[in-house]
């Protein structure tokens, strides 16, 4: 077979690729090339499944927008998909003073980054929230969550096969090289 396009790796970031790009060139013949024998086999498949809520990156970065943009998204998609997912929040919590500093500026970077529902606690709201948990001070996430990253890499996966999309599995890529750039009046430009 011949494809205009071949995404090498099929884990989530190939599986996500993969299917944007299809839904933005339709016309246009894409494959997916996996090594292993199934999808999402390698760190997609055996992450800790965060969905992370955008606390601990630079006010105004692009790592910041996009960390709090996408938790936003996965929550969306998990909800259309019926993937399961547990916006089951997180406690950083300060348990020595020289801590809450460092906790309170987290706060601050936190709000910079407009992500949602963080607030600052007390040793009272911590034991009540989290009955084991011990600290003087915790910056309370609750929208962070915990997902089965695989589940949503197949369901990429699925998406990305109903738009025509192919996935060859068990095809591991060996060698690559440069092809010449096409001409503008090429059928693709």
């Amino acid at each position: 077979s011949t494809f205009d396009v071949a995404v090498v790796g099929a884990g989530i970031v190939g599986l996500a690729a993969a299917r944007e790009l299809i839904q933005r060139h339709p016309s246009l013949a894409f494959a997916v090339l996996e090594k292993e024998q199934e999808l999402a086999h390698h760190q997609s498949g055996h992450n800790s499944g965060v969905i992370h809520s955008g606390i601990y990156y630079t006010p105004g970065s692009l790592k910041a927008k996009l960390c709090v943009q996408g938790a936003s998204l996965c929550y969306k998609y998990c909800d259309q998909k019926g993937i399961p997912y547990k916006q089951c929040g997180k406690l950083i919590v300060a348990v020595e003073h020289d801590e809450v500093p460092r906790l309170k500026a987290l706060y601050e970077r936190g709000q910079q980054n407009n992500v949602p529902g963080l607030k600052l606690i007390g040793a009272k709201e911590i034991q009540e929230k989290e009955p084991f948990c011990r600290g003087l001070m915790a910056l309370d996430s609750p929208y962070t969550g915990i997902v089965d990253y695989k589940q949503v890499a197949q369901s990429y996966a699925r998406d990305f096969q109903e738009a025509g999309g192919t996935i060859l599995t068990d095809f591991e890529v060996t060698n690559m090289e440069m092809a010449k750039e096409s001409s503008p009046e090429s059928e693709h430009g």
